[in-house]
């Protein structure tokens, strides 16, 4: 493919409350096997686009260590790869990045030693699938300048903390507000960008010079008037990891039959780092209903419409309903657990009772099995 790709992948939401305070977003867990970041990557991958950039800051050290093979997304060539970018001191610079458009201008080596002509942005925090394939065509048929991937989301979303855009009948942008106070559209920014690499050099180099830090703000709507701005509608699955509450519903789409079916059994796939684990066991007294249970989790007790990730261990008599459990956690016996989310490496005592009222809990239990 003659595009690069970039994923940013750097910033903090503190909508995630506590489960942002150990990982960055693109490494959240999602659906049991994955992090947010698998997406964006096999995305990529799977659009034949051969070096790809990935722009780490905040929390970054779990994400840093899944990213540390790049052939779990077949970027393990000669040509190409995948690439990690943490900020770094240098005698012309010591700052962090202060935007998205500036970890770009302090990466702007990746960009200017590159040769393809078109650079694919994307973020790490949103699952889907994409053939970028298909947005590049699309780029190059309405000569764009820039190509914004947007969604129509149904009547009565809250699209205020979303980027929103309207076009005309050619798909031109024309509006384009960031997390307006009152929307004019329902049509949303997906945070994915297609863009001429010199151009891309152009701008950012442009924003570093007038101390403007942000893409969107300072390249995307300064811009919408002088450059050629369309718009390029997905329609199929879309989320974005921005709250607690955005993560939870995520999680949950994947107990619906249809969109297991959309991510795990058609192609293309999606791709992860693999955990050598066996196989998840249920032993007696085990009732397992509409629940994704992944590698390396023992089940005692009741698990009813929830997600255990890797290495869960559910002690006898146990009930878990509307939950994530996410890694290496040991629930002890008699536990109830309902509307929660359990945080990765906690140990819940025996007798324990989490449930979520009105908004989704977040257990934290500090683990004894862990010297920290």
């Amino acid at each position: 493919m003659r595009a690069i790709g970039i994923i940013l992948a750097g910033g903090n939401n503190h909508r995630m409350r506590e489960l942002s305070q150990k990982r960055a977003i693109g490494a959240m867990p999602i659906a049991g096997s994955y992090r947010s970041i698998d997406f964006a990557l096999s995305n990529m991958s799977n659009s034949h686009i051969q070096k790809v950039a990935v722009f780490t800051q905040y929390n970054a050290r779990s994400l840093n260590e899944h990213l540390s093979s790049s052939k779990w997304w077949d970027f393990g060539r000669k040509q190409g790869g995948l690439f990690v970018f943490t900020p770094a001191q240098t005698a012309d610079n010591s700052f962090w990045y202060r935007g998205t458009a500036d970890a770009i201008y302090q990466n702007l080596h990746f960009l200017k030693t590159s040769h393809e002509p078109y650079v694919v942005i994307a973020s790490g925090d949103c699952v889907y699938k994409m053939d970028f394939g298909k947005v590049l065509e699309y780029h190059i048929e309405k000569k764009a300048d820039i190509t914004v991937v947007c969604k129509d989301m149904p009547e009565g979303t809250n699209v205020e903390r979303y980027g929103t855009i309207k076009m005309n009948e050619e798909c031109r942008i024309e509006e384009f507000e960031e997390k307006p106070i009152v929307a004019k559209s329902n049509t949303i920014s997906c945070g994915i960008y297609v863009i001429r690499r010199r151009l891309l050099i152009e701008m950012i180099e442009k924003c570093a010079q007038e101390d403007r830090f942000d893409f969107v703000k300072d390249v995307l709507i300064r811009y919408k008037s002088q450059k050629r701005i369309y718009g390029y509608k997905m329609k199929d699955y879309w989320r974005n990891i921005a709250s607690v509450n955005d993560y939870f519903d995520t999680n949950m789409d994947f107990l619906k039959p249809e969109i297991r079916d959309y991510f795990f059994k058609q192609y293309p796939d999606i791709y992860s780092k693999v955990d050598d684990l066996p196989p998840a066991k249920y032993n007696m007294g085990a009732h397992v209903s509409n629940s994704l249970v992944s590698s390396g989790s023992i089940v005692n007790g009741t698990v009813e419409n929830s997600i255990l990730f890797k290495k869960t261990f559910i002690g006898n008599n146990c009930v878990i309903k509307n939950s994530i459990i996410l890694n290496d956690v040991y629930i002890g016996d008699n536990t109830y657990i309902e509307n929660c989310i359990v945080e990765s490496r906690g140990t819940i005592r025996a007798n324990s009772y989490h449930k979520g009222e009105g908004n989704i809990e977040i257990v934290l239990e500090r683990s004894e099995r862990y010297i920290i």
